[in-house]
């Protein structure tokens, strides 16, 4: 609680949020936790260095799209008030319970080594520890570290699981960043040097599911290049799934995607899988207000369902029509593409003929509205001489 300020201001307003608090049924631990992320919620601004508040349906597709274990070791390095660990608690604790408590040392695993979150602002730290703690995690490693610095060497290789929504937008100096970050990737971009970190924290064979800006999928330069040449040839790059811009309204209004992959160090990538994002179940202006089925047609308003079913299934996705919402794109093509990952690039736009009337009809028509017109003007006028 270093540098922790909490003050209210007269005794009537500490009595009525007692009071208030005390009305609230805190028995179950999701109803804590429930209390505590509108809390959260109401937190609109964006934070100085660039931080927004992940949407929590993403962060739940992006954890039920992982499947997290109990013997997975979970990191996020970005990790502000912790949702990301927090969904992933949650799914563990919901599928795998009598696993997670089996033994006292299974439920001490869970409580102290499971989930490893990094952040820099100390406000950040306070809220996910306590986020973490009202969900019922008694005590996550939730650590002060910047970690594109030199802080994060020795933590390198631990995790197998790495869940993130890591700054953008951003940028720092060569003399600021770690040594072995600016050894896989040269640049200056935070969005790169973090993807180049999730590369180090992963353990070989650990997965990843991390948002990034579009721009990294297309970027020309060679920091860009040669970080996604490395994702496709020197590990397996699992999947993309390209977000409308509004996801993150009202803080920014950037595109964006969801990039899965596994941590080989000796490549994998056969087929990349793209599915495109239309819609989240929530309109995608600045109010962002929950969206209802018309007509019985749920995917219409919220395409969340639809991803996972396909993602469970990408047997399925095999010769799917590029015109279609997801498909598989072989590695040789990427590579072609100088290894572009923008969804665009591989799909295919149909476009639906429309047909005209013939310039003689549509002239005709044109004649005959300007004969009523005359007509309707010289009826105007006899009335007028009449009267």
């Amino acid at each position: 609680m270093k540098d922790a300020r909490f003050t209210i201001p007269s005794a009537a307003l500490l009595a009525k949020v007692v009071d208030m608090l005390d009305a609230v049924p805190m028995d179950d631990r999701d109803t804590k936790g429930d209390v505590y992320e509108y809390m959260l919620g109401k937190i609109a601004a964006a934070g100085q260095n660039g931080q927004f508040r992940t949407p929590r349906h993403i962060i739940r597709l992006m954890v039920e799209v992982m499947a997290p274990k109990p013997s997975d070791t979970i990191c996020d390095p970005a990790c502000g008030t912790a949702g990301y660990l927090v969904a992933a608690s949650e799914y563990l604790y919901q599928h795998y319970r009598s696993e997670v408590y089996a033994s006292a040392e299974s439920a001490r695993r869970f409580n102290h080594d499971t989930f490893h979150g990094f952040d820099f602002d100390s406000t950040m730290l306070r809220i996910g520890s306590m986020n973490m703690l009202l969900h019922g995690v008694e005590n996550p490693a939730i650590e002060n570290r910047d970690s594109l610095s030199e802080g994060h060497a020795g933590v390198e290789g631990q995790f197998s699981l790495v869940l993130a929504n890591p700054p953008f937008a951003g940028s720092l100096d060569y003399e600021s960043c770690a040594k072995d970050l600016l050894a896989v990737v040269k640049t200056k971009k935070t969005e790169l040097l973090f993807l180049a970190l999730f590369l180090r924290l992963l353990k070989p064979g650990g997965r990843a599911a991390v948002i990034v800006p579009d721009g990294v999928l297309f970027g020309s330069s060679n920091a860009h290049k040669s970080l996604r040449r490395a994702l496709v040839e020197d590990h397996k790059l699992d999947a993309i799934v390209s977000m409308p811009s509004g996801v993150f309204k009202p803080y920014a209004g950037v595109s964006t995607a969801i990039l899965m992959f596994t941590k080989t160090n000796s490549g994998g990538t056969d087929n990349v899988w793209f599915y495109s994002m239309q819609a989240d179940g929530w309109s995608l202006d600045d109010k962002r207000t929950p969206l209802s089925a018309k007509n019985g047609d749920v995917h219409a308003v919220n395409n969340l369902p639809d991803i996972l079913d396909r993602w469970r299934n990408l047997g399925g996705e095999t010769g799917r029509a590029r015109t279609a919402q997801s498909f598989l794109v072989p590695k040789a093509e990427i590579a072609d593409n100088s290894y572009d990952l923008s969804i665009n690039r591989y799909k295919e736009i149909v476009y639906e003929e429309v047909k005209y009337d013939p310039p003689e009809k549509i002239l005709g028509e044109l004649r005959a509205l300007e004969t009523e017109i005359v007509r309707g003007m010289d009826e105007l006028e006899a009335m007028l001489q009449k009267g």
